[in-house]
């Protein structure tokens, strides 16, 4: 990862930039955080997917995250871009630095990331109050559910969040670090791929007790799952459909997937006949 620069350097170039930078975002979850972080009137653009707050959705388009076009990255004449540190490909980094741009990276892979990153945002945009009071609430949330989850019975879990090729998540996902505070665990958790593919064939050999699989790209996951009943998933019920937006993305409203998660594993509970505590 890039070294990250002193925020005294990142903004030298104009009096007006060190406390209200423009800024550009290259990822959607990374502009949701700018925005949660009271510092949106500082965006200048951002990337395709950028879709919410509904106010991101009319700013001006510089690539999708994977392709940038730099001149119209430069047009916008932002003080700072944000990349994205385990998204942006580090040769578009480079490019952009190549041509004067100084960008910063943001780590958003773990639940704790995100509070971080919005405090780091706040401070780099001028507005540390509105920022703090995200993160904070974005904490007691999750330690709220961590608490209430501690004592959960484990149950097993298949994450999918594709189907044609069957996508999963790996140890190092935020959905896994979901699933585990919540209870359960995942069956895959054990590849270091962050979204590995999967064999179906490997999935009826862990046969879960569990199945999420996102809403972005299944429609119909509980439907599609029936042509194997003999899954202990199938057999009772226990196949939710979560908002991908919601649990993907590693962003304040993550703590509302946390939510939505753990409510879908206390289902499962319910329909496997198991005590909701150890």
């Amino acid at each position: 990862m890039k070294r990250v620069l002193p925020v005294l350097l990142l903004f030298t170039a104009s009096a007006g930039a060190a406390e209200h930078p423009r800024m550009v975002s290259l990822a959607p979850n990374i502009t949701e955080i700018v925005y949660a972080a009271g510092a949106g009137p500082s965006l200048v653009g951002t990337v395709e997917y950028s879709d919410y707050p509904v106010a991101a959705r009319e700013l001006p388009r510089v690539g999708d995250g994977w392709q940038v076009d730099v001149e119209r990255v430069l047009a916008l004449r932002p003080d700072l871009v944000l990349a994205w540190s385990t998204g942006t490909p580090q040769r578009t980094i480079e490019k952009l630095e190549a041509v004067g741009l100084r960008v910063e990276s943001v780590q958003t892979q773990r639940l704790a990331d995100v509070p971080a990153a919005l405090r780091r945002l706040g401070a780099l945009a001028g507005s540390p109050r509105e920022a703090e009071a995200a993160a904070t609430r974005f904490e007691t949330e999750i330690q709220r559910l961590r608490e209430r989850y501690a004592g959960a019975r484990t149950v097993s879990v298949f994450i999918q969040i594709d189907d044609q090729p069957l996508y999963t998540v790996g140890g190092q996902h935020v959905i896994n670090e979901a699933v585990t505070l919540c209870g359960g665990r995942n069956v895959f958790g054990d590849l270091r791929q962050v979204a590995p593919t999967v064999d179906l064939e490997a999935v009826l050999a862990r046969d879960p007790q569990v199945i999420l699989s996102t809403d972005d790209t299944i429609a119909e996951p509980a439907a599609d799952w029936q042509r194997w009943p003999r899954m202990t998933a199938v057999k009772v019920g226990a196949v939710y459909s979560l908002p991908a937006d919601l649990v993907a993305r590693a962003t304040p409203r993550l703590a509302e997937g946390v939510a939505l998660t753990c409510a879908a594993l206390d289902d499962a509970r319910r329909r496997l006949e198991l005590p909701t505590t150890r």
